[in-house]
Formats: structure tokens, sequence, C-alpha cells
């Protein structure tokens, strides 16, 4: 059986991970996907580098699917899957109290139709927050310097700082996955 060839339109190491883990747990409910062959490359994306919106976000992914698609065309290649991983914030007024949310999405392709998924969201704290608002720097910068480390987008990112390692940013993205890839691995319920 020929394997199946998934194209991520990022090289972070942390997303990668999450569309490794991914495709592992369906592979376990779906022989097919025993064997996967992964194709990252970075994009870029029309949206602000720190996304503040689930607008921003899922634009964010889709487009990463649509450029990774484009590219690997342009080289002569294709996918079976085209997949968009964007995470940032996401702000909401409830009760005259606004909540900000670290969240992802995922947006999966398979060149003529695509789904969504979203990950989970944690509250970041009000300090946080500002600074990311106030100087305009990525989320990535300000964890760095709060949690005195450099890069820690690469390992287990915000989320791993805001949950002590409980949930990773790849863990957040794998659950994004699952859902984005849901109508592609249980079509029977889908179509």
């Amino acid at each position: 059986m020929a394997p199946i060839i998934i194209a991520l339109g990022s090289a972070r190491a942390a997303k990668i991970m999450a569309v490794r883990a991914a495709c592992a747990r369906i592979a376990s409910v779906e022989a097919a996907w025993g064997r996967v062959e992964l194709v990252a490359r970075p994009v870029e994306t029309s949206i602000p580098a720190m996304p503040l919106t689930d607008s921003h976000l899922m634009r964010g992914a889709s487009e990463r699917a649509v450029a990774v698609r484009e590219l690997l065309k342009s080289e002569g290649q294709r996918a079976d899957f085209y997949v968009g991983l964007e995470g940032g914030f996401h702000s909401i007024t409830i009760d005259g109290q606004r909540h900000t949310f670290l969240r992802g999405w995922a947006y999966v392709s398979n060149g003529e139709r695509g789904y969504f998924g979203a990950a989970p969201s944690v509250s970041v704290p009000l300090e946080i927050v500002q600074r990311v608002e106030r100087t305009g720097r990525e989320l990535g910068e300000v964890i760095d310097e709060i949690a005195g480390e450099h890069d820690v987008r690469s390992r287990q990112g915000a989320w791993g700082i805001l949950s002590r390692d409980l949930l990773t940013r790849s863990m957040s993205f794998e659950t994004a996955l699952l859902a984005a890839f849901a109508p592609f691995y249980n079509a029977r319920v889908y179509d």
C-alpha cells in the first residue's frame, strides 16, 4: 500500500510533532493510515505575525495549506493532504469582562475540499496579553522573557509554560488536527 503523503505549511518542530502524533492516533482506528510520509515546508501568510482573532487564526491555517499545495505544485510534487496550523490569541468579552485565550486552528484539505479543527483554549494572564498588545511583539518572544528561556515556541510553546507542561503546543495542535482530519478518516459519517 502506498503511503499517505501529508504536506505541512510549516517547518516548526512542534507543528511537525503534532502532525506525526495525530497521524499515529488516526492509524490506530484507520488501517490505511499505517504509512504516512510528511513533507514540511515553511510558507507565508497574509495575517499578522501575532494573530489576535479567530478570523486571523482560521485564515492563517487555510492560507498555509493552500500555500504549501502551491509550493509543492511548483516543485512538481503533490500530496494527499495539505495542512495548515496557526496559533495565537482570541479575546471575547463576557459580562463586561474581557477574556483572552491562547488557541490554535488546523485546516486540512485534500485539494478539493477542506475542513477546520480547533484546539482547546487556555486563559492567558493579563500581563502577558498586555505585553503582546502593547509592544506588537509575538507571544513567543514575550514567553521567552517570562520563562527565562530561548525559543520556547519550538518546544512546549506558551501552552507548556501556562500549563506547567501538562499541555504543550504540539498537543494543542494535535487535537485541532484530529478534528480537522475527521471528515477524511471517518468519511462514512461525513459523506
